[in-house]
């Protein structure tokens, strides 16, 4: 369509100006010379001033252009001279933003002296080298749909000194064929930031042959996430000024004098390493704790932290019938399982991490991806504040997925486990028997026990001469306290470190109620477990015991009905004060900071 096109845009943003409109225009408004006559005439100041004042509704936005202002004033003081090819020879700056240009056509051709050209956030995917002015000196295609660079180099070479190719889809080994000097011989700054360049080593040997070029901007590339970026860069380009709108200082080009020549040991990798710290403001887990209350089950409480990040896996693909694979995942990292314990032992784990592809390309052969695996800290006991000092090094040979895993960001959880533990079954009395008289002892609160066999003096002698029973644990109860959401994208940027506090707000756990009912139905279900458990052994038991135990159950069955009802009134009851939960995290990218540092080998996973 037309309104695509740049030249009929620019033909709307010039008709906008009303350059033969009031008060620009040759009309009767305005006063002829040597006439004394019509009172409804203007003087030139007068109409001058309706072109500026704050107010005037004749005052027009010329952002487009700064030359616009002043071709409206001389709309006004040589009106006869606006002809066409005039107007189109004024403008030197032409800046259109967000246009819906999607076509440069040969209508630009016609602004011949045209030396700085913007089209940013625009959906332009060629750029024709023959339909630009050969005056025009910068270019800017921020943020467009560019996805090659093969057409503007058709043609003579440009003799641009500026070009922004930043936030386009350019990364591929043809695009670096075209940024050399062959193609730009003018070239002083180059914009490449937020693209998908990957290979460092490549771009930067063609970027070596732009003779004129000072600054560069490279931000946002997959590779300037690796750890020899921008060391390698700086030694790379001896004659460039500024990286990444820093300028290089003389100590830092001296810490990486000699980098280039190592282009061996430059291995485009990133060494990202994850810290997690304090966390406060975890309420307590409250239990009943009373003097009828029972032995057992032994509840134990304790507190982790799992995240999922990046992590490089070595796999071996193996294809069936179907045209499907098995995936064999050996592991770099010694943190990939779900229940991970402390990064002081670093244990590996034999099972499989807990992972999720992260749209990553490979070759056919290719035996390294990346995967989003998950890691825990390790578990510990309730307290005001939990200091994990967990740390680990993620290295990742995929750039690409690296960059979009910080673009999607980081997300924090609080985990919460629960272990039950309960009395092992002995050989001299059965398992049925012993949870029916942990029963017994919870629910015989206000309410004699069913069950009588002996005094009190009777039952505590024989309390004291049971050893103490081995305990069994239950698989764990694990419950999600609170999540957060860790934006990652300022690794991008130079400082290469995020340092938050993490706030997830405040959190819920088991009130006194909820906690105390929770025992109950897990005595209950135990005590199922074990009846079913038993049943062989009850039949061949005696029957008049057979019956006494059942009746037994029964009355405890009863026992822990009225125990329930109990503790649902004590639950509306409770009320805990919450504070805000915080969690301390650092996520930093680690970067060579001199040259010595390239023959330090990337260890990944290094724990402290």
């Amino acid at each position: 369509m037309s309104s695509n096109k740049l030249s009929a845009v620019l033909q709307k943003q010039i008709h906008s100006l009303c350059l033969d409109d009031f008060p620009c225009g040759f009309g009767t408004w305005r006063k002829s010379k040597g006439s004394t006559e019509g009172t409804e005439t203007e003087e030139t100041d007068s109409l001058l001033d309706l072109l500026s004042c704050p107010h005037s509704p004749w005052r027009h936005d010329e952002a487009w252009s700064p030359q616009a202002p002043a071709l409206r004033q001389l709309a006004v003081l040589r009106h006869e001279r606006l002809r066409p090819n005039f107007i189109y020879n004024f403008f030197t700056t032409l800046r259109i933003v967000d246009k819906g240009v999607s076509v440069i056509d040969d209508g630009l051709l016609k602004f011949s002296k045209l030396e700085e050209l913007v089209l940013s956030a625009n959906n332009i995917s060629e750029i024709p080298a023959e339909n630009l002015p050969s005056t025009l000196k910068i270019l800017e295609l921020r943020a467009n749909r560019l996805s090659a660079l093969n057409s503007p180099t058709n043609g003579p070479p440009l003799r641009l000194q500026y070009l922004g190719l930043g936030s386009n889809r350019l990364g591929s080994d043809d695009d670096i064929c075209y940024l050399t000097g062959r193609h730009w011989p003018q070239l002083v700054c180059l914009d490449l930031s937020d693209c998908e360049f990957q290979d460092q080593r490549a771009l930067l040997s063609a970027l070596s042959t732009l003779p004129c070029l000072r600054t560069l901007v490279l931000e946002g590339n997959p590779f300037t996430l690796a750890s020899s970026y921008p060391g390698f860069t700086v030694d790379s380009l001896p004659q460039l000024s500024c990286l990444d709108a820093s300028w290089i200082s003389p100590e830092e080009r001296h810490c990486f004098r000699g980098m280039a020549k190592k282009s061996d040991l430059i291995v485009d990798r990133a060494s990202a390493r994850v810290s997690v710290g304090r966390m406060r403001g975890i309420p307590a887990a409250l239990m009943s704790v009373e003097e009828n209350a029972p032995d057992f089950p032994v509840v134990t409480y304790s507190y982790f932290i799992t995240y999922e990040f990046l992590s490089h896996q070595t796999v071996n693909l193996i294809f069936d019938s179907e045209s499907k694979f098995d995936a064999a995942l050996v592991t770099e990292d010694c943190a990939s399982a779900a229940d991970l314990q402390s990064n002081k032992s670093c244990e590996k784990e034999s099972s499989k991490p807990d992972t999720q592809a992260l749209m990553v390309d490979n070759e056919e052969t290719c035996h390294d991806i990346a995967q989003v695996s998950r890691h825990s800290t390790s578990k510990l006991t309730w307290s005001d504040c939990m200091d994990f000092s967990d740390t680990q090094t993620h290295v990742v040979s995929d750039l690409g997925g690296l960059k979009r895993f910080f673009n999607q960001g980081l997300y924090l959880t609080i985990e919460e486990e629960k272990v039950l533990s309960w009395p092992a079954a002995s050989e001299d009395a059965p398992v049925g028997k012993a949870s029916r008289t942990v029963k017994e002892k919870k629910c015989r609160k206000g309410k004699e026990s069913p069950i009588k066999s002996g005094s009190t003096k009777d039952k505590s002698k024989d309390k004291k001469k049971k050893p103490v029973p081995e305990l069994v644990q239950d698989a764990s109860i694990r419950s999600i306290l609170g999540s957060v959401h860790v934006p990652l994208q300022s690794l991008f940027k130079r400082d290469q470190k995020v340092d938050v506090l993490c706030d997830l707000g405040a959190l819920h756990t088991e009130s006194e109620g909820e906690a105390t009912q929770t025992l109950e139905k897990d005595l209950g279900k135990k005590i199922k477990e074990d009846k079913k458990k038993d049943k062989e052994s009850k039949r061949r038991a005696h029957s008049g015991t057979k019956q006494k135990n059942t009746a037994a159950l029964k009355g405890k069955g009863k026992g822990r009905k009225e125990c329930e009802m109990d503790v649902g009134s004590k639950d509306n009851s409770v009320s805990v004060h919450q504070e805000r939960a915080t969690v301390e995290l650092i996520v930093e990218l680690e970067k060579w900071q001199s040259a010595s540092e390239a023959h330090q080998p990337l260890l990944p996973h290094q724990h402290s």
